[in-house]
């Protein structure tokens, strides 16, 4: 399965360009990635526009600690899981509300709720 489609880096991609030029974007998540093997779990918003296989969104890599972070595509694709398993993209993902109330709810539960 292909991570991240030509469909989510073009909405990734617009939402990147929104915030480099200045504006205060709090978008909803595009994609939702996922280890199904841990609790380690990624909503992705934005994709930088100089660099745009670097990604911004919340990630919670299954230790307590959710976090707003930039992540690599090459880290997506060489992170596995405690038994060895790849990150997936999840299909029936929708996104509900802007990515800071997802934060606000990862840091009050200490994980991803999405």
């Amino acid at each position: 399965m292909e991570l991240i489609t030509d469909e989510i880096r073009t909405a990734l991609l617009a939402n990147g360009r929104r915030a480099a030029q200045g504006d205060d974007i709090d978008p909803l998540p595009v994609v939702k990635l996922f280890t199904p093997d841990t609790s380690a779990t990624w909503l992705l918003t934005e994709a930088d526009v100089d660099e745009p296989d670097l990604y911004f969104g919340l990630r919670d890599l299954g230790i307590g600690c959710p976090e707003l972070a930039m992540v690599s595509f090459a880290e997506l694709q060489e992170f596995r899981g405690a038994t060895g398993m790849v990150v997936e993209r999840d299909l029936r993902f929708v996104a509900h509300y802007p990515l800071s109330i997802y934060a606000q709810q990862a840091v009050a539960a200490g994980h991803i709720t999405a």
